[in-house]
């Protein structure tokens, strides 16, 4: 009659233990290890943040440290680098010798000769005045020597306009100019532009009321077409330009000037 054996029965211990092992179900591998660095970092969104905001300020700071450091060392090295064909200064004897040298000293001699002439011209040995618009400086000069400078203040290139279609353009005259008149206590004359910007009705030409005293300071001197050299009660503007066209001057600046030009004397505007 048969045997039946047993699972495991009649088997010597080496077999046993083989299928034993045969028989284990196999033990899951954790998917984690199989992951790379940067996937578990995409993973970890906060990680990912955090990583993200310090490569930004990173590269930031370097670029920034990069154009400081090109701007402040490596442009002005650039800069020293010589050119090919940049001019150098020679003072080479065949040179002086050639027909074309000469011609070119010839020329600028003429032509420092012809300015100095017209220098000398500009700048006589009488007492002038010479005014800048740009920076609002004035500078007063007496046998080719400054004797003064100062702020004094000039037009202000601003447009004004009626509805009639009238306009004035407030700007200082630009040129060779010489003193007209002379004038103590001078009384202002307002302009028909004086009651525009107010907005007071424009009065006859012969009105007594557009004669206003002291706005005009102790002095003034003419200088043609209305233009006038005087004193203001604005002097905290002195050295901008807010003027309708005349040239302002602080009281000290306008007696210095007064009494140094003449009838005649000379004023330069640029």
């Amino acid at each position: 009659m048969g045997i039946e054996l047993q699972s495991g029965e009649g088997l010597n211990p080496a077999e046993e233990k083989v299928s034993g092992i045969v028989n284990q179900n196999p033990v899951p591998v954790d998917s984690q290890d199989n992951k790379s660095f940067f996937q578990r970092i995409a993973e970890n969104e906060k990680l990912a943040s955090r990583l993200r905001r310090i490569f930004i300020w990173t590269t930031s700071i370097l670029t920034v440290l990069f154009l400081f450091i090109f701007f402040i060392y490596i442009v002005p090295l650039l800069q020293e680098i010589p050119s090919p064909g940049k001019t150098t200064i020679t003072n080479s004897a065949e040179l002086k010798k050639e027909a074309s040298y000469k011609k070119i000293v010839t020329q600028l001699s003429r032509d420092i000769q012809r300015f100095s002439r017209k220098y000398n011209g500009y700048t006589t040995g009488q007492s002038y005045l010479v005014i800048n618009t740009t920076d609002n400086i004035f500078h007063l000069y007496r046998n080719k020597k400054q004797i003064r400078e100062g702020h004094c203040s000039t037009g202000s290139f601003k447009m004004l306009k009626t509805e009639e279609g009238r306009s004035w353009i407030f700007k200082t005259p630009k040129g060779k100019f010489w003193i007209q008149g002379k004038v103590n206590n001078p009384p202002w004359r307002r302009p028909d532009w004086a009651y525009v910007e107010e907005g007071l009705p424009i009065p006859s030409q012969d009105d007594p009321g557009r004669y206003e005293y002291g706005v005009l300071g102790d002095y003034a001197l003419a200088l043609g077409d209305g233009y006038l050299i005087h004193g203001t009660i604005y002097k905290r503007f002195l050295g901008m330009p807010v003027t309708h066209g005349c040239v302002r001057l602080n009281d000290d600046d306008l007696k210095a000037i007064f009494n140094t030009l003449s009838i005649g004397s000379k004023v330069y505007i640029f």
